[in-house]
């Protein structure tokens, strides 16, 4: 297991740097700069400017010093927030992300794994028809589309909770936010556990199981729980990534101050550093989400172990 866990971080060192590389160069090609304003900028200013950050010096340059000052813990300055520098911005940021992002995974995984298992139990029934149409309803439709219908109904018609803001983290001001995030990912994990548990319950040993008189509850427990949640595992990397890059537009409809407003006005504005910080972050998470997910493989599957 050490051993494996050595060679895929082994992997991810190349894979960070293939992503910055390709980051760092869609940047730089795409059309216009991070001191382009309204009222052209004198030559002079501009060159000076470029030189204080290495922006004349070649392309490899410049990302030779970027990444000699990443592996250092230093993200760069922003070219757009003067008085921050991209390690400031994020640190702001990255709690609000890192919060709404783990609330609605952690109720994204069990909730959707207890509604996929309870519409495998009554297959083909209503109950199960009536699981998987909100399922579907909620894989298709996006979150931009999902957050103004929820922030209608709640916020405007009912007047339960905020329409937007942070407030410190308070628990009214989380709700919608955390909500928009989870239901994609409650109905995706839902029915891939519906199918993973009716694929389960057919096989032979199940059987045997009920011919001994055993409970349903002991069999799932026991018997079906285990082998049908390789295939849910296996899509919890995909879904927390989804959870994360689906917190851009979450931030900007709701305007939580998570790192989703510095990145597209990082984007917009062609702030380089806080664009690349931001990328490397989310690309660091999915890669190290992704290792954890093979190790949880293996726990569960010994043959994987094997």
């Amino acid at each position: 297991m050490l051993l494996f866990i050595l060679r895929r971080l082994f992997v991810a060192i190349p894979t960070l740097l293939f992503i910055a590389l390709i980051s760092y160069w869609l940047m730089h090609i795409a059309p216009g700069g991070p001191f382009d304003m309204e009222r052209p900028m004198p030559e002079i200013v501009r060159a000076n400017i470029e030189a204080k950050f290495h922006l004349n010096e070649p392309f490899l340059v410049q990302f030779y010093i970027y990444i000699t000052n990443f592996v250092q813990g230093d993200l760069g300055p922003s070219f757009v927030y003067q008085d921050f520098s991209v390690t400031q911005l994020v640190a702001q940021s990255w709690p609000v992300s890192a919060i709404l992002g783990a609330l609605s995974f952690s109720i994204s995984v069990p909730l959707g794994m207890l509604l996929g298992t309870i519409a495998a139990l009554n297959r083909n029934s209503k109950l199960d028809y009536l699981l998987m149409s909100l399922s579907m309803t909620g894989v298709v439709v996006p979150a931009f589309v999902l957050a103004p219908i929820l922030v209608t109904i709640f916020s405007i018609h009912l007047g339960w909770l905020p329409a937007g803001g942070w407030e410190g983290g308070k628990v009214s001001y989380m709700i919608l936010p955390v909500l928009s995030l989870a239901i994609a990912s409650i109905a995706g994990i839902a029915r891939v556990m519906r199918g993973a548990m009716i694929e389960t319950l057919n096989q032979p040993y199940i059987r045997t199981a009920r011919a001994k008189g055993l409970s349903t509850a002991y069999i799932l427990a026991q018997h079906a729980l285990r082998p049908s949640l390789i295939p849910v595992v296996a899509m919890l990397g995909p879904s927390f990534v989804a959870v994360i890059t689906g917190s851009v537009i979450i931030d900007i409809f709701f305007g939580t101050g998570g790192m989703g407003q510095h990145f597209v006005s990082g984007a917009l504005n062609r702030d380089y550093g806080l664009v690349m910080g931001i990328t490397l972050i989310v690309a660091t998470l999915t890669i190290l989400f992704n290792l954890i997910v093979d190790l949880l493989y293996a726990l569960i599957d010994p043959r994987i172990r094997l």
